[in-house]
């Protein structure tokens, strides 16, 4: 049977138990912290602002297709409208969301560390992210991209009226701060693992997050080069993608889409590690399968870097490459596979309670499985040439990144956020959020399957009259999902002044940042811990609990 695990009581600390929400005021103490949880914090506050940028522009979108003809703005502009929403909302609000906010907070208290292993780092990689993004949105305000979040060349390389030059900046730096996040888990995981915390005891968010880091390392600099070459030709005037001046635009597509096809994977295995979490800890069971789900996602991170020309099979690739990554891309879906299925059986005869994280949680569960399967439909090549370039491609791509990775993250903002603040939000308008959410995306991205299959273009300001009944249900789907996406930034907030105090672990979780204060203490841990359970082990807790208990009595 397992042992206690050697924590300290904190709550008999006779060290100060500032958390560090209030270890030192001022925006200074902010500003030039090296606190792994205040960096989070900076974070979150940073991708939310971007992500409402995003969302109001994604808004504008929907405004226009609401009718036929292009009415409510140019046709330019709304190239332009569409294609900073992408920008924004995949460089700035879904590559970095769970791992820079929920998985900075997290990684140190989960594997028993003190901090990241380079906590300057980890503040340098905030400051390159707010100057991506500072200067993205100046590229936004001072005319934009028209050439779609892809910098589809001739395109970004031939019209030199919009800013790409200055969005391709904003983007590099923004990769890099993807590289040193990457760089820190890494070596965190590596090194900074508490006594007793072996492989196989590390929470399933850590394998993903670790698996993440590969991506992000690995992947990132191809996207950097590949934009720089962009900009040199657009200010130098030199032949690479261009065939007018003797470059390959075939080439640009193979190095984006290199960075691209693993960068789904960045925005997605980091919220499949937030669902391990949750779908553990409110069936009360540990994750079916362990050590197949945290392989899975190591094998997931190999398989991106095998399939980015499923990308390209109208652009005259080669047939016979074509068949091949027809295939990889196929077997792809088998890692993402085992993941659902290990969750349902978690579920199966689990004692499951429906609180928030939950509700979002099932959410994802059902949104990334009907993107994951369309994904296979897109696999197939007689399929990829009819539905490439219509609205199939864009419901497939939200119902995997927006219904898959963003009702992750709001999963773990609600799971977490006792820990991090302190306080309880609201539960009842929270449950109403997340069921509110889930409903309004299916109002918004279903009707694109349909409208794609019958032959709609995306990226098109005006459409055929015959589509209008589908468009206009996807806008007042999207006016339903802005009302989801709303409700959470007005109860967080008043939570942290009006909510009830959390405890220390009020989902009655095993991860060892459940057994520390909330929030925690600057130093995280007052002793390191020494653990000798397994991840998920509620028998133990129930014994931790006994024994705390009769040790009070």
């Amino acid at each position: 049977m397992s042992t206690i695990i050697s924590l300290p009581d904190q709550a008999t600390a006779r060290l100060p138990r500032k958390s560090f929400l209030n270890e030192e005021y001022g925006i200074k103490s902010w500003l030039l912290t090296g606190d792994h949880k205040r960096i989070a914090i900076l974070y979150l506050v940073s991708i939310t602002f971007f992500f409402v940028i995003g969302g109001a522009l994604a808004g504008l979108i929907r405004m226009e297709l609401l009718t036929p003809p292009s009415d409510l703005m140019a046709t330019d502009t709304y190239n332009k409208v569409f294609s900073m929403h992408g920008i924004i909302m995949i460089f700035l609000f879904l590559v970095p969301s769970v791992p820079a906010t929920i998985g900075n907070f997290l990684i140190p208290l989960m594997v028993g560390a003190r901090d990241l292993a380079f906590p300057k780092i980890n503040l340098l990689s905030w400051y390159l992210y707010m100057a991506g993004g500072l200067i993205i949105f100046a590229a936004m305000v001072l005319g934009g991209v028209d050439s779609g979040w892809t910098f589809t060349t001739p395109l970004s390389t031939h019209y030199l009226n919009t800013h790409v030059t200055t969005a391709a900046i904003g983007i590099f730096l923004a990769g890099f701060s993807s590289i040193f996040t990457g760089l820190n888990f890494i070596v965190t995981v590596h090194r900074m693992r508490c006594p007793g915390m072996t492989w196989f005891r590390l929470p399933l968010f850590v394998w993903s997050h670790y698996a993440t880091s590969i991506i992000m390392i690995l992947g990132t600099p191809v996207l950097a080069i590949t934009l720089v070459l962009v900009a040199l030709e657009r200010t130098l005037d030199i032949g690479v993608f261009d065939p007018s001046k003797g470059g390959d635009p075939l080439l640009f597509q193979h190095l984006f889409w290199f960075y691209s096809h693993p960068a789904v994977y960045i925005m997605i295995l980091p919220g499949m590690a937030v669902i391990s979490e949750v779908i553990s800890t409110f069936s009360r069971k540990r994750v079916f399968g362990y050590t197949a789900v945290a392989f899975s996602s190591v094998a997931i991170a190999v398989f991106g870097f095998l399939v980015w020309e499923h990308h390209m099979f109208i652009m005259g690739v080669s047939q016979y490459s074509a068949l091949v990554f027809s295939l990889l891309t196929m077997l792809v879906a088998v890692p993402s596979a085992i993941k659902i299925f290990n969750w349902t059986m978690t579920l199966y005869r689990g004692s499951i309670t429906f609180e928030t994280p939950m509700l979002y949680a099932f959410g994802f569960m059902g949104l990334f499985t009907i993107g994951g399967l369309t994904g296979v439909f897109l696999a197939t090549l007689g399929m990829d040439v009819h539905l490439t370039e219509t609205y199939f491609i864009v419901a497939h791509f939200h119902f995997v990144m927006v219904g898959g990775m963003l009702m992750a993250y709001l999963a773990g903002i609600h799971f977490w956020w006792p820990k991090m603040t302190g306080r309880m939000y609201p539960e009842a308008i929270s449950k109403v959020s997340a069921i509110v959410t889930f409903i309004g995306f299916i109002v918004t991205f279903f009707p694109q399957f349909l409208l794609g299959y019958l032959g709609m273009p995306r990226r098109y300001a005006s459409y055929p009259a015959d589509f209008q009944v589908l468009n206009v249900f996807s806008t007042a789907g999207a006016t339903i999902l802005g009302i989801g996406y709303l409700l959470p930034m007005l109860y967080l907030p008043w939570s942290l002044v009006y909510g009830a105090i959390a405890g220390d672990n009020p989902w009655q979780a095993t991860g060892l940042e459940w057994q520390i204060q909330s929030p925690p203490l600057t130093v995280n841990f007052v002793e390191i811990p020494v653990m000798d359970h397994e991840a998920y082990d509620y028998e133990w807790l129930a014994n931790k609990t006994v024994h705390e208990v009769q040790t009070v009595g």
